[in-house]
């Protein structure tokens, strides 16, 4: 494992692969970072991946392209999205309750309609995915080359949301009004704002990326759903928005970091064959945790966050 850290092939082969397994995180820990910062707290996020990943594998059966797949499966995560939001934004429901009973209901959902439908039963076969696209030149650099520039358009999709989510969060009227409804709802909804809207429109588009982050998993890496294939990562994910202090940089910073330890531990059951794997998948899981532990009274949510706002008449 050391001597791989001074031969740039395989320190490039190491890099791809934990960007690889750190985008389908990125994708759920913006949705994360865009509900939480318009004060809603979501642990739904596995839900929506799941489906999302169902989701991306019927429309890329069904529409016979890759496209139809992403739509698909951003459609599902944003369904689960909006019954998540309607329960606590809406009826008022505990956020972490309903997170829970959001996350049970999409991985029941996603393995009941797996089996029902035509695409469950064909999904031994290759879904449609996303080839790798290689610019000449640039995948020749060493190291990152092959990571960055031979890889599939979901990848560069995930790249090129950061700082986009971060623009719009940091420089749009619609961004700084949504990170009122998470420091303040009154004062927000003072100045006319609709904060239930607001907060609504947010959570959606949670889902909808979360279930972005799921379609990755059948789109572009393994190329079928499988029930229960997302194995946690929308946990990891939210760990890494507390991670990354409610910030799409930092939150895509903590999701490399994951995909690190990831790809890892996936190197280390290769190199030690006679050693039980389960040692090694634990890592990932372990990280986040441990990571979560040393931030305790350290990082601050957004004021509002995990509070249900009710309007009282003026």
């Amino acid at each position: 494992m050391i001597d791989m850290l001074t031969d740039p092939t395989a320190l490039g082969d190491l890099f791809a692969t934990m960007l690889r397994l750190s985008v389908p995180l990125v994708f759920a820990a913006l949705g994360g970072v865009f509900s939480e910062r318009a004060g809603v707290v979501n642990i739904s996020l596995e839900g929506s991946m799941i489906l999302g990943a169902f989701g991306a594998a019927w429309g890329a059966i069904a529409g016979g392209s890759a496209g139809w797949g992403v739509v698909t499966g951003a459609f599902a995560g944003g369904m689960l999205g909006a019954a998540f939001g309607i329960a606590t934004i809406y009826a008022g429901a505990n956020q972490i309750v309903a997170g829970i009973g959001a996350n049970l209901a999409g991985l029941g959902l996603a393995a009941f309609l797996h089996r029902l439908s035509a695409s469950g039963r064909a999904a031994e076969n290759r879904v449609p995915g996303f080839g790798d696209v290689s610019i000449p030149g640039l995948a020749d650099i060493p190291i990152v080359g092959k990571a960055l520039f031979s890889t599939d358009p979901m990848t560069w999709a995930a790249i090129l949301a950061v700082p986009l989510a971060a623009l719009i969060l940091a420089r749009t009227g619609i961004g700084l009004r949504l990170k009122a409804m998470g420091e303040n709802p009154r004062a927000a909804d003072v100045a006319g704002l609709p904060v239930r809207l607001y907060r609504l429109g947010a959570v959606v588009v949670c889902g909808m990326l979360a279930g972005l982050g799921g379609a990755v998993l059948v789109l572009s890496q393994v190329f079928l759903f499988t029930e229960g294939m997302t194995a946690g990562k929308g946990f990891i994910a939210v760990a890494a928005v507390i991670l990354g202090r409610w910030s799409p940089v930092g939150a895509a910073l903590a999701c490399l970091l994951f995909g690190l330890s990831d790809a890892i531990q996936l190197r280390l059951q290769f190199a030690n064959g006679d050693v039980p794997y389960q040692l090694f998948v634990v890592l990932p899981y372990l990280a986040a945790i441990l990571t979560l532990v040393g931030l305790v009274g350290r990082s601050r949510p957004p004021q509002a966050s995990g509070s249900f706002y009710r309007r009282e008449s003026r």
